[in-house]
């Protein structure tokens, strides 16, 4: 398993080394977007986010379900977010850093950041305890969900903004670079989604420290790998949020949940 790779520096207009980099291997790694004290602010903003949600029992948004579990010490929490730029301006003012509209290029013409569709901004919780329940995430494709929705694949990347140090002992997100180009049966059958977690001799270790921001083209092959260690240095978090090209497609509180969402119960 690979964990060297380029990193680069974000500004509001993308490097032709760095478009370059993106289109062959269908991700990249910049450093230190937000600072340490950012990071704090918006951890807070989740906690806040939370206790709203644990207090009314709070099981979908926009359709979409909410993964809760147990902290270490057994107390309920969140660990998986959506819309959630939806529900505290520090989230919603996070997406308006100009940074990000120079992302948008990387998805084509018609690229838009999606606060309104698929999942919104989605923030991850993990942490490794004896009463989690989401600690990993098998091998799976987001090109899948243009399946569901009935739609032609299109162009999605996920940008994402990560809150902690991690090392490949952290688990975290493993990719393999250049399946965005893959045709549709290997997209459709080269893994057994959301089964399969076994290591693959192709993949690369994304492994980012406290405000780094990584993207990845949702065509790629994709998975989040448990932590090996257990506890408080098991805790993860990231923020994710989707560039999204193609035909608008904003959801709401009336909005169903998707097919492939009800079996959200087989991603541990």
């Amino acid at each position: 398993m690979a964990t060297s790779y380029p990193k680069f520096s974000l500004a509001e207009t993308l490097t032709a080394e760095q478009k370059n980099f993106f289109n062959a291997n269908g991700f990249i790694h910049f450093k230190n977007f937000i600072t340490p004290e950012t990071v704090k602010s918006i951890i807070d903003a989740s906690l806040e986010v939370q206790k709203k949600w644990l207090e009314k029992d709070v099981n979908k948004i926009n359709g979409v379900p909410i993964k809760y579990g147990r902290d270490l010490d057994g107390s309920s929490i969140v660990q998986r977010f959506a819309f959630i730029n939806q529900h505290h301006s520090t989230f919603s003012g996070l997406l308006l850093d100009p940074r990000l509209n120079g992302l948008l290029e990387l998805a084509g013409a018609g690229a838009r950041l999606g606060e309104s569709e698929k999942d919104g901004m989605v923030f991850n919780h993990y942490v490794n305890g004896p009463d989690s329940k989401f600690t990993k995430m098998g091998w799976h494709t987001d090109g899948l969900r243009d399946v569901f929705y009935g739609q032609k694949l299109n162009p999605m990347l996920n940008v994402g903004i990560h809150l902690n140090n991690l090392e490949p002992e952290n688990g975290g997100l493993r990719i393999i670079p250049g399946t965005h180009k893959q045709g549709l049966y290997q997209m459709l059958f080269r893994k057994k989604y959301f089964l399969d977690h076994d290591e693959d001799a192709e993949e690369i270790a994304v492994v980012p420290e406290v405000g780094d921001l990584t993207i990845h083209d949702g065509r790629l092959w994709h998975r989040v790998a448990q932590s090996s260690v257990i506890g408080e240095q098991s805790r993860r978090r990231v923020i994710y949020i989707p560039i999204i090209a193609g035909k608008y497609a904003p959801k709401n509180e009336n909005s169903p949940t998707v097919f492939y969402q009800r079996f959200a119960g087989i991603v541990k």
